[in-house]
């Protein structure tokens, strides 16, 4: 992966749905790195796009969306394997950052760190169903209620 010099290193964690893997956003390097499932070694590099920051996984378990802040992009991976199913871009000027997906898992809601703003976005297709003004500087945002038990930290992810 290029490595960008902005400083902010490893922003986000996740593990796959069956345990093997962990990926870890790295948003200086523009995607992630992928460790096995002990978190013993580096096992790989997904190129994402530059900025790489949020990590959020589809409802079902079978995606992982990834935020590319400095791409105004959303890449969607198989959330088992790691592989790139698609890019959603977000129209500039823009900076996905942090969110989570709705109870339903229709919408992935993404603060706009560096716009001032919120998206919505289609976890179907990743059309903008909204792009909603806000306060400066929007830190991530929590999407309530979800389901689960258990939290898995960060901005209300629960399993």
């Amino acid at each position: 992966m290029p490595v960008r010099n902005t400083h902010m290193g490893p922003q986000d964690v996740k593990l796959s749905p069956d345990g093997s893997r962990f990926y870890i956003a790295d948003s200086d390097e523009g995607g992630l790195w992928v460790l096995d499932g002990a978190a013993t070694q580096v096992i790989g590099e997904l190129p994402t796009g530059p900025g790489a920051h949020g990590l959020y996984v589809s409802r079902d378990a079978t995606q992982l969306y990834v935020t590319n802040r400095h791409d105004n992009s959303v890449s969607v991976l198989d959330a088992r394997t790691g592989a790139a199913i698609t890019k959603w871009a977000i129209p500039a000027p823009s900076s996905p950052d942090m969110g989570g997906v709705t109870a339903d898992g229709s919408q992935l809601w993404l603060s706009g760190r560096y716009n001032s703003e919120v998206y919505v976005l289609s976890t179907t297709d990743g059309h903008m169903i909204a792009r909603i003004p806000v306060a400066h500087g929007p830190h991530g945002l929590c999407v309530w209620p979800q389901p689960g038990r258990y939290s898995l930290g960060h901005t209300g992810i629960t399993r």
